[in-house]
């Protein structure tokens, strides 16, 4: 299954089970400065962001290319909604068509296949600031290791070369765990959070395994933060 179908087709339930997608939303919107008016969310989902902003803004768009997820995003006189793939160098060709003070993107950008070329493409918008919150390959770092898999997600350092080779990037990196009663339970906030990005990683007897010898009671999560 696709990153977006994943996305979508759990597009309802995804609020429920965002716990650590609130938190870094929160502190992303914390390294905005001067409240802007004209904003372009990347990966907008359900609209974790434009719902935190508590000063009034000119125009929000939101781009995300999951269509149920576009579906339940606030809309309004300033607030569009556009259904886009920003791995697709035609998104960019509409984008450019608008002047923002702020791109801002919270636990998105780490689906891209070719995460310096999304950086590259960014860097050639119209904007005068921006504020990532990308999560790295350490993002259920234990799992994939005791699972024997690898992360589909890029390292911080990838993230933070590429960030600044294309962007006047300032950056830090931030910790997270999410505690969970079983192993029954952590996999089930897995796959209903949407964060594995895809579905069939394990097959059912790596799942059995996997809960069985997992070491922890938490899940680790690890988010770069690129802001100017």
């Amino acid at each position: 299954m696709s990153v977006d179908l994943e996305f979508s087709k759990f597009a309802d339930s995804y609020e429920r089970y965002n716990i650590i997608q609130e938190k870094v939303a929160n502190e992303l919107l914390g390294l905005v400065k001067n409240k802007p008016k004209k904003i372009l969310d990347l990966g907008c989902g359900r609209g974790a962001l434009i719902k935190k902003i508590d000063w009034e803004v000119e125009f929000f768009l939101g781009v995300d290319f999951a269509k149920n997820m576009l579906e339940l995003h606030p809309k309004g006189e300033n607030i569009a909604c556009i259904y886009g793939d920003f791995d697709n160098p035609e998104l960019y060709e509409h984008l450019f068509l608008y002047d923002f003070d702020y791109i801002l993107s919270a636990s998105a950008l780490q689906w891209s296949q070719a995460i310096e070329t999304l950086f590259s493409r960014i860097s050639k918008l119209n904007f005068q600031n921006f504020a990532f919150a990308v999560f790295s390959s350490n993002t259920f770092k234990t799992l994939h290791k005791t699972a024997n898999v690898s992360s589909p997600l890029p390292s911080s350092q990838t993230i933070i070369d590429a960030a600044t080779k294309h962007l006047n990037a300032d950056f830090f990196v931030r910790n997270y765990t999410l505690e969970f009663p079983n192993t029954l339970q952590m996999l089930r906030y897995i796959k209903k959070s949407g964060v594995s990005g895809k579905r069939g990683v394990l097959s059912y007897k790596q799942t059995k395994e996997l809960m069985r010898s997992y070491p922890l009671d938490y899940l680790e999560f690890e988010v770069v933060f690129l802001y100017s």
